[in-house]
């Protein structure tokens, strides 16, 4: 099975303007699907900026929204996937989600963060009930998470033993949790034998300091590629034979002991 490249997107866009972010996200696309890209991951809150306050009513929509046919245009017109994050309306809640356009334009998933991190999304947001989202990808099993989640390792867990391969965390991370980006995320992709492609914001926005330096580690621990503190468009590979020798060299899954765990619970 050929490897998946996967372009990750540095950036945060223009905050509160849509159509400027999509403008953003088309030329990402374009420079991502010339260097041989079949995934292109953009960060938590992409659509509409992270740091909108009360603007988040106003500017969130639905699953399958403006923004959501506008991606999808984009990632046809370029023949690849795409997974961006947005506010996502339902009713009268309103949810930190990310959702994943195939390169046909269908909706492939879409994913709602269950841990909501800082006054700011508890504010606004409802957190997500569903821990394990999935869809398959050129036959590499696709999971979804968003910043905070990352950070606890049942999350993560959760996800190896539903099969994920690949584990896209659209991010939203600033000072001073770098070490997140720098130390837990590879540490995650080691621990549970899977890829993490975790994408953040960068920059000044509001009142936060968005760090960067997003990547995509491996199964062994090891950063593919790593972005630096600015705008930037990455891309590395996820490798499914590689994936499939490190997980029978590391056989963590298979030696879990679950009935020592119960009071994790």
């Amino acid at each position: 099975m050929p490897s998946l490249r996967t372009a990750l997107l540095q950036s945060s866009g223009r905050p509160g303007a849509v159509a400027e972010n999509l403008k953003a996200l088309d030329e990402a696309a374009a420079r991502a699907a010339d260097a041989g890209a079949r995934l292109l991951v953009a960060p938590e809150l992409f659509l509409t900026g992270y740091a909108i306050g009360d603007a988040v009513p106003e500017l969130a929509e639905p699953a399958a929204g403006p923004g959501s046919a506008a991606i999808a245009e984009i990632a046809v017109r370029h023949g690849l996937a795409v997974l961006y994050g947005y506010p996502e309306r339902d009713g009268e809640r309103i949810f930190n989600a990310s959702q994943l356009i195939g390169a046909d334009g269908a909706r492939l998933a879409n994913y709602r963060k269950t841990h909501l991190f800082g006054c700011f999304e508890q504010e606004w947001f409802t957190p997500g009930e569903q821990t394990v989202v999935q869809a398959d990808l050129d036959g590499i099993r696709i999971g979804l998470l968003i910043c905070y989640d990352v950070e606890f390792p049942e999350n993560v867990r959760a996800h190896a033993l539903a099969g994920t391969d690949l584990l896209l965390v659209p991010t939203a991370q600033m000072h001073p949790f770098q070490f997140v980006a720098e130390s837990v995320v590879p540490v995650r992709a080691f621990e549970s034998q899977m890829y993490v492609a975790y994408v953040n914001r960068t920059g000044p926005e509001g009142e936060f300091e968005f760090v960067g330096l997003s990547c995509l580690a491996g199964p062994d621990g090891v950063v593919r590629t790593r972005a630096g503190r600015g705008e930037e468009l990455v891309i590395g590979e996820v490798d499914p034979e590689f994936l499939a020798a490190s997980r029978a060299a590391n056989p963590y899954l298979a030696d879990r002991r679950p009935g020592l765990y119960g009071s994790l619970a």
